[in-house]
């Protein structure tokens, strides 16, 4: 897996909210719309190769076309702000979680209201992972419970307590039964979805992991940590073949870094990641020497 270095050295990108760009970027400033909700945006996905589904504290869910811009539909049935929202890829089924303990299933070409109700944490819903036929839900709360769902039915398939797993982000491995989690007790688990089992958790970190995501070929996993004043803040790729430990870190930010996504990879780039932070940045770096010397 190689050794980690105390000295690391990296190559970013810096894009932020006021189009500055540090070091090298895209050039002229980002297409500007009107805005999808009337209050902060709390989470958005990828819903179809051309729409994005949002979430915000205005209590709405927000379909969008990434093509116009536009906010195709609107959806309305939360009665407090929106934590998070997810779809499987390709398909016409949203999912959104909110502060009023509640997940919704929304159907893109229903007329009204939600198409499905899963009620059942005791605390604000933090983690939404479905899989990729859509037909299960996992959820997870700041109850230290993680739920299974039939999309169909609505039916609680199973729900499993951990003391002091404060869940902050669920993502389902492509093409396996397994559910990647992380938690304010600073570690990441990897659930068996078969049987809501801990199939593995990775040594925990020095800070709290915010959030965490997979790669498409389902052979890696990401977490990215709090932190403040350059203290933590990383990144961490774990091999989800040899669980063994960490394969490499992201270090650069100065203040949490709230979320980290695998970017989808072209026939002659390299594979990347891109992290975001409280810090007023996001980082696109080399997946496989940032953090290395």
């Amino acid at each position: 897996m190689g050794k980690l270095q105390s000295k690391i050295s990296f190559h970013t990108t810096k894009y932020r909210a006021d189009s500055s760009v540090g070091q090298t970027g895209p050039a002229g400033a980002p297409q500007q719309h009107s805005p999808a909700h009337t209050d902060a945006v709390t989470s958005v996905a990828a819903l179809q190769p051309d729409l994005c589904v949002s979430g915000g504290r205005d209590k709405s869910v927000a379909v969008s076309s990434w093509r116009s811009g536009a906010a195709l539909r609107r959806f309305i049935g939360h009665q407090r702000e929106v934590t998070k929202v997810t779809s499987a890829l390709d398909s016409s089924r949203v999912f959104s979680a909110s502060r009023d303990k509640t997940v919704m299933m929304w159907e893109l070409h229903r007329t009204s209201g939600p198409s499905q109700h899963f009620p059942g944490h005791d605390l604000v819903v933090t983690g939404l992972a479905v899989s990729p036929d859509a037909s299960q839900l996992c959820t997870g709360s700041r109850d230290n419970t993680v739920c299974k769902w039939d999309t169909e039915t609505g039916e609680c398939l199973g729900r499993a307590a951990i003391s002091r797993n404060l869940v902050t982000h669920l993502c389902w491995v492509p093409g396996e039964p397994y559910v990647i989690q992380t938690s304010e007790d600073k570690t990441t688990r990897v659930w068996d979805s078969r049987e809501l089992q801990v199939a593995h958790t990775f040594p925990a970190k020095q800070h709290i992991q915010t959030c965490c995501d997979v790669s498409q070929d389902g052979r890696y996993c990401l977490s990215c940590s709090s932190g403040c004043a350059g203290h933590g803040a990383e990144a961490t790729l774990w091999d989800l073949r040899q669980t063994r430990g960490r394969v490499c870190e992201y270090k650069g930010h100065f203040q949490t870094t709230t979320s980290c996504v695998f970017l989808p990879r072209g026939p002659t780039l390299a594979p990347s990641i891109a992290t975001s932070s409280s810090d007023s940045t996001v980082k696109v770096w080399d997946q496989n020497t940032a953090g290395r010397g």
